[in-house]
């Protein structure tokens, strides 16, 4: 049985950015870990224990960010992603946030547009990788 929660312990969700962000996408350990994570609400999904997918929530006034948001290889397309993007926004609305935000690789933008959010701005350079923001009312 899938199971999203925050988790204090973030050591399962750094494996699984370890594993996808740098092992698989190739980008630099440096640019991956930052000072946020102890500011910031880390989400995990789990099958039975097992940790499948992450993401790492910021609240910043009365918008939320979601980043970090990554799944085991074993676990795409299964919609778990989805469910992650989704429990990150309700949390953020519990919280009276009244917008959420992320930085999309540009490949998944149309994954984010499925799930409600609009990309706005210029594509940039984020380690390598072509991203955009994305918005969405909450």
């Amino acid at each position: 049985m899938i199971k999203i929660e925050p988790v204090t312990d973030y050591t399962p969700c750094h494996a699984l950015r370890r594993a996808v962000f740098i092992e698989e996408q190739g980008i630099p350990e440096p640019e991956e870990w930052d000072d946020l994570d102890d500011q910031a609400i880390h989400l995990l999904a789990t099958d039975n224990g097992t940790p499948l997918g992450t993401a790492r929530l910021i609240r910043k006034g009365e918008t939320g960010k979601i980043g970090r948001i990554c799944v085991a290889k074993s676990a795409r397309g299964t919609g778990l992603g989805a469910a992650l993007v989704r429990d990150a926004c309700a949390r953020f609305e519990e919280m009276g946030c009244t917008r959420a935000y992320l930085s999309a690789q540009s490949y998944a933008i149309p994954f984010y547009e499925k799930l409600g959010f609009v990309p706005y701005g210029e594509d940039y350079d984020d380690a390598g990788i072509p991203h955009r923001d994305m918005e969405k009312p909450l």
